[in-house]
């Protein structure tokens, strides 16, 4: 079992997408109201005297929309400007990074993985749930924004669905044979989506690395970064390619992670929440951050016992929170 010293981060369950594997189409959310997320303020309290002092050193923010959560250029700054913080990142949709890039990169930013499930925009807004004018193109240009402003490395991250965007495999891989980005190809997983991906399914990672490596050849490689990705390279390219396989070569035995939700509860596991923790709750009841230390490590300590194939078996096993819901 790997050191877990990586923390998720979900700042907000909003989002301003509503992608078919995160928020399926006539989906009822129930989201958190504004006096119910961890304020700026008890957040920073949680990193500073719970979870660094328990070995956490490296966080990522997430959403929902990250971007969305005011004053998040000013959250970002606190958390990078902790001494103990090795390791600072952000996913985001892309669709408001444009304009705020250089500001997240002044602040302390270094990393961001940015989700595009297609270059084609009527497949891309057909996946974000978008009718009305096109979102793609905003979102390419957050993606532009970052690779100028420097952020290293820089992930596109693509969930494959069977059937909608499953044929860009090979549009979507040579992105990175003059560009050094990182393109990750991601299982579709069933979370918050159980019909759709029972009638779907998913396309398993080695089925894609064989189409890429029919087409160009596939090397082993290496990138910058705390996640699951079993990592190639296309001989020659710039850029590296990731598979993150959680459906068909479970990782549980390299987990390094926890994940917090935007309203205070730590959770252990994307799919199993056993022993999880409302902190903001104990926080906010006057419980003293030794206590929570404590409720974290044992936490920790019976995080090795939780496996998502134990939560998972077939299509029954899709699982009803959403993505954002869980904490990113």
């Amino acid at each position: 079992m790997n050191q877990v010293d990586y923390l998720r981060i979900s700042l907000i369950d909003r989002c301003n997408f509503r992608c078919q594997y995160c928020m399926p189409e006539g989906a009822e959310l129930d989201y958190i109201l504004q006096q119910q997320l961890l304020t700026d303020g008890e957040l920073l309290t949680l990193l500073k005297e719970v979870f660094i002092p328990v070995g956490f050193t490296r966080f990522r923010l997430t959403g929902g929309e990250p971007l969305l959560r005011p004053r998040v250029v000013e959250l970002v700054r606190a958390i990078a400007s902790l001494p103990q913080t090795q390791d600072l990142s952000m996913t985001t949709n892309g669709f408001l990074l444009a304009g705020m890039a250089q500001d997240l990169y002044d602040a302390g930013l270094r990393r961001i993985n940015i989700s595009l499930d297609s270059l084609d925009p009527e497949t891309f807004d057909k996946i974000i749930g978008n009718r009305s004018r096109s979102r793609w193109q905003q979102v390419w240009n957050g993606i532009q924004a970052a690779h100028r402003v420097g952020f290293d490395p820089l992930k596109l991250n693509v969930v494959l669905i069977p059937g909608v965007n499953d044929r860009e495999i090979l549009d979507l891989a040579a992105l990175t044979l003059d560009r050094e980005w990182h393109v990750r190809f991601i299982e579709f997983m069933p979370i918050g989506n159980a019909e759709m991906f029972g009638s779907s399914g998913w396309v398993p990672s080695e089925e894609l690395r064989q189409q890429i490596r029919e087409r160009w050849g596939l090397t082993e490689a290496q990138v910058r970064g705390n996640g699951p990705a079993d990592v190639f390279k296309i001989p020659g390219a710039k850029g590296t390619l990731g598979f993150i396989s959680q459906m068909s070569e479970c990782f549980c035995d390299r987990c390094n992670r926890m994940r917090l939700s935007a309203d205070g509860w730590l959770r252990p596991c994307l799919l199993n929440e056993t022993g999880q923790i409302d902190l903001k709750s104990s926080l906010r009841a006057g419980i003293s951050t030794t206590e929570l230390c404590s409720s974290v490590r044992d936490l920790l300590a019976i995080k090795p016992e939780i496996n998502f194939k134990q939560r998972y078996s077939g299509s029954a096993g899709t699982y009803t929170r959403t993505m954002s819901q869980i904490g990113g």
